[in-house]
């Protein structure tokens, strides 16, 4: 009999009115039990378990993702999926995190929410929760998915594009897993396959100590001198193009160089959504590479984010990690060598 653990972090799906705006809702079970009593039976059994305290996902940190996923590793032999319950903002971070958590798993963990509550007219978080729940039940998915609005994305790829669009999510350098729409189809090929015994890798500190900075025009090589002073181990730089950066700025290399001297792992995507990095495509990428960058291939700034601090996190010295971010370790960047 398929069983399915609901775990519920709060965000906008099961969040009620108040007098200062939308707040998480701790009955959400009850409210969930009548919705889905009229269809209970087409769907896996379920147990509900709501986090405490609830979170807007804005709210979410290192330390809330790996709870999360420590519940999973907790109840894996319990259940036949898991789906849990997000807020839209930093989902993507969650099911990034999530994949690198529970390498190798072989169950199915959805990761949905909505745009709109589930107690609001014109809510999309009815459709998100059922489908999801209905995936969680499958045999084929045994990987960290995200599911939004009809369709079925490698978590690890996915992007939050829109905060007023119902299609909030894109995978934009990896196709999606499936759709559900009037009927439910799932791409067999685009699922990763298990490479034997889930590895879950919970830290015991949970904060790799990773900063995420965003290039613009103008940038001052103070604010990554400013950034350095508080000796963070990962700096994921969010370059442009095919991961450019004006290094015609002597000043700002020299910064980088620095960070590499002391040990901080720096790591360039593109701001770009399509495609990925490639440094040694211009000079203005080559001089990242002399600085002591490494590309992260095609990597979302979510899942690079996650990533790094993971592997920060889990105590892998500096040099493998370097190796670690320039290969796929669950689907999460395309092969190099593919």
């Amino acid at each position: 009999m398929k069983k399915t653990l609901i775990l519920y972090t709060g965000g906008t799906l099961g969040m009620r009115r108040s007098q200062s705006g939308y707040v998480p809702d701790p009955d959400l079970e009850g409210a969930l039990g009548r919705l889905l009593q009229d269809v209970i039976g087409q769907l896996p059994q379920y147990d509900f378990q709501a986090l405490d305290p609830l979170l807007d996902s804005a709210n979410m940190q290192p330390q809330d993702w790996y709870h999360i996923a420590s519940l999973i590793r907790d109840n894996y032999s319990q259940y036949s999926g898991f789906l849990v319950l997000h807020g839209t903002d930093t989902m993507a971070y969650t099911a990034s995190a999530l994949s690198f958590a529970l390498q190798g798993i072989e169950k199915p963990v959805l990761v949905t929410g909505s745009q709109i509550p589930l107690r609001e007219m014109r809510s999309d978080a009815y459709n998100n929760l059922i489908a999801a729940l209905l995936l969680s039940g499958s045999d084929e998915i045994k990987e960290i998915c995200l599911y939004f609005n009809g369709k079925l994305l490698r978590g690890n790829r996915a992007v939050k594009v829109s905060s007023g669009s119902l299609n909030a999510f894109v995978s934009p350098n990896y196709p999606c897993l499936g759709e559900v729409g009037i009927q439910v189809n799932i791409d067999l090929k685009a699922l990763l396959t298990p490479s034997g015994i889930p590895e879950f890798q919970i830290p015991a500190d949970t904060d790799g100590g990773v900063v995420l900075l965003k290039l613009f025009p103008g940038i001052s090589p103070n604010l990554i001198e400013k950034i350095l002073e508080s000796h963070p181990k990962g700096l994921v730089i969010e370059t442009y193009g095919t991961g450019n950066a004006p290094t015609n700025n002597s000043a700002f290399t020299a910064q980088l160089e620095k960070a590499s001297q002391l040990d901080t792992i720096c790591v360039a995507v593109s701001q770009c959504l399509e495609h990925q990095v490639d440094l040694g495509k211009y000079a203005a990428g080559s001089a990242l590479l002399d600085a002591g960058v490494i590309g992260g291939l095609d990597m979302t700034s979510e899942a690079c984010f996650a990533k790094l601090n993971h592997l920060l996190a889990m105590g892998h010295p500096p040099s493998e990690i370097k190796s670690l971010m320039e290969n796929p370790l669950c689907g999460e960047c395309s092969n190099p060598d593919q």
